[in-house]
């Protein structure tokens, strides 16, 4: 579907995650007279948005989930994280002992809950796709933009043009539209890679999700439905891209060295990824007509989990501040009305990539004096249940100035 010049309140440029996510709270809270267009370089079904990844989705963003509508078709297939274990040792330690373990719950309700990309792409799709106001325009990248006083012009692949007020790149880490909008980015590469396998285990993980520290970088195991567990994985570049080309049975060997010894024997039940790690936060997350979403604006190491919660925690800013001034007949891509969605998010983001990247460089390696230091650090957390239980609440993403989505509340 293309249209020279279509006119929609609000064009946001990548059909992901947040991108869905943000058209479906604006459809949600200013109804059926609002129009959206979603535009992304790929179909909206078939293979290409399938790739086999998990998120640690935290207890604020399943509230905005259920606030819309998708939680209830994501409920039976979405695993809660019941306790965490993390762990540092070298490699080759016979015996990992458990140095930090503690209770993931918020008010008695998971603190964190496991669902695969896949499914949670599928329900967005399904509840967008219900809304009239919302098109879903697939296949056909949008890649340049001009603004005025008025509103912004974008253009899409195929030389058709759409027009709205307002324009929200959700376009991903290497966003088209970012560099469009003149926004620059501060990057750095990790001497890393990540990588990503679902196995299957002899016995019930009863919830229990496990962190260990080892030199080259986290193996966390994440819990899925079933005897299942999501694996995510950080290793030297080098060695990492050796395993990944390995065969099966050489993978999986690698993986058992690793593994948690409690859940009995492995086998693989999942494709594995690997990609290149960096760093990279916008220098403005707004400009006039124009605001960032999710990894356009930010894209932090994984060894927290927590990139997808900070897509989310965008997505609930920006839409009540949206919502808010379109209610008052405010022009919704004004500077000035953009601006209050920058400052909301802006430390935020900045202090979660610095945090992660400290974690990563701190646990990365297997020098002797730091480890003694950290793993002391690690004991006294365990000894402090006050400071543990602060951890998971911001991990639920409900601390600070929480969005109205995130607390389950309508905007």
């Amino acid at each position: 579907m293309t249209a020279s010049r279509e006119r929609y309140d609000a064009i946001i440029a990548g059909g992901g995650i947040a991108g869905l996510t943000f058209a479906l709270a604006l459809a949600d809270a200013l109804g059926p007279e609002v129009r959206i267009a979603v535009v992304d370089r790929a179909a909206f079904a078939g293979p290409a948005r399938r790739d086999g990844r998990a998120f640690a989705l935290a207890a604020g963003s399943k509230n905005m989930l259920a606030r819309l509508g998708v939680w209830p078709t994501l409920a039976d297939e979405a695993q809660p994280v019941t306790v965490v274990d993390i762990t540092d040792s070298s490699l080759d330690d016979a015996i990992r002992p458990v140095l930090v373990s503690y209770d993931n719950r918020v008010g008695g309700e998971p603190a964190t809950w496991i669902v695969e990309n896949d499914r949670l792409l599928d329900a967005l799709i399904a509840a967008v796709s219900a809304h009239p106001g919302i098109a879903l325009i697939g296949g056909n990248a949008a890649e340049a933009l001009a603004r005025d006083e008025h509103g912004v012009d974008v253009t899409l692949a195929d030389g058709g043009m759409l027009r709205a007020a307002l324009l929200v790149a959700a376009d991903g880490r290497n966003s088209r539209l970012r560099e469009a909008a003149g926004i620059q980015v501060v990057r750095w590469r990790y001497p890393q890679v990540g990588i990503v396998t679902t196995v299957r285990h002899e016995k019930p993980h009863s919830g229990r999700a496990v962190q260990h520290f080892l030199p080259s970088g986290p193996f966390a195991l994440l819990p899925l439905t079933g005897n299942r567990t999501f694996i995510t994985w950080t290793e030297a570049e080098q060695r990492g891209r050796e395993i990944v080309a390995l065969d099966d049975a050489a993978f999986l060997s690698e993986v058992e060295k690793r593994f948690d010894w409690r859940l009995g024997g492995v086998a693989l039940a999942g494709p594995r990824r690997t990609w290149p790690l960096d760093m990279h936060l916008a220098r403005a997350l707004v400009t006039d007509r124009a605001a960032l979403l999710g990894d356009a604006a930010h894209g932090v190491h994984p060894i927290a989990g927590q990139g997808l919660n900070l897509g989310f925690r965008d997505v609930a800013a920006l839409a009540e501040v949206v919502v808010d001034a379109a209610r008052l007949g405010l022009d919704i891509g004004s500077l000035a009305v953009l601006e209050r969605y920058e400052r909301w998010r802006r430390l935020d983001s900045a202090l979660s990539a610095a945090a992660f990247d400290s974690l990563n460089r701190l646990f990365s390696n297997d020098f002797t004096p730091l480890r003694t230091l950290r793993d002391f650090g690690l004991g006294l957390v365990e000894r402090m249940p006050g400071l543990k239980q602060f951890f998971v609440a911001e991990a639920a993403g409900l601390t600070g100035e929480v969005p109205k989505l995130l607390r389950g509340e309508a905007l």
